[in-house]
């Protein structure tokens, strides 16, 4: 049973001998947008300092959305499966949103550079917010490849697109909400 949970919660997307199916794979995509696109809004407002780089905000905005976007999908379950879901629903609800939580990684990452003086607060702060809208338009390259393409040059621009799109949507959310 452990070992099936394990397999459950870290199943890679494309080193397996079934591909992950259309499903699983959008909803894994989505989480890790919105993942990004959440992480990104909570860097954007913060004044780094060399006491406080923000890694706190980052990691607080990884979590609390996991936890609410693991609920709601579990809610969301219930619905489609008309009542409570089955035992490994949980566990699938839990992976498919675990790419949150990996939103937060690099830009934390890059954060504590900062935290211990390799990089200036302000430097860090401006990679990390780069590093996310490169995550994001770089999801275009994870679609071609589970549509079983290789990239090309539309997927580059698609990329770039993609990143526009986030930081417009990142702009409305910091305008609304801060």
């Amino acid at each position: 049973m452990a070992r099936d949970k394990n397999k459950l919660l870290h199943g890679p997307l494309f080193f397996r001998s079934v591909p992950l199916d259309r499903r699983n794979a959008a909803r894994r995509i989505s989480a890790y947008i919105y993942g990004n696109i959440l992480i990104l809004s909570a860097l954007i407002p913060v004044a780094p300092s060399h006491e406080d780089v923000g890694i706190a905000v980052v990691l607080g905005a990884a979590v609390s959305t996991f936890v609410a976007h693991v609920f709601a999908e579990s809610v969301g379950q219930s619905v489609r499966q008309s009542g409570a879901p089955a035992a490994p629903e949980p566990w699938l609800d839990l992976r498919d949103s675990l790419p949150i939580l990996s939103s937060a990684v690099l830009p934390c990452a890059i954060l504590v550079a900062a935290a211990i003086g390799w990089l200036e607060p302000r430097t860090a702060q401006v990679l990390a917010e780069v590093a996310m809208l490169v995550r994001i338009g770089g999801i275009t390259f994870v679609i071609r490849r589970l549509e079983g393409e290789r990239p090309d040059r539309s997927t580059l621009l698609g990329a770039f697109l993609l990143s526009c799109v986030a930081t417009a949507v990142v702009a409305v959310k910091v305008v609304l909400t801060h």
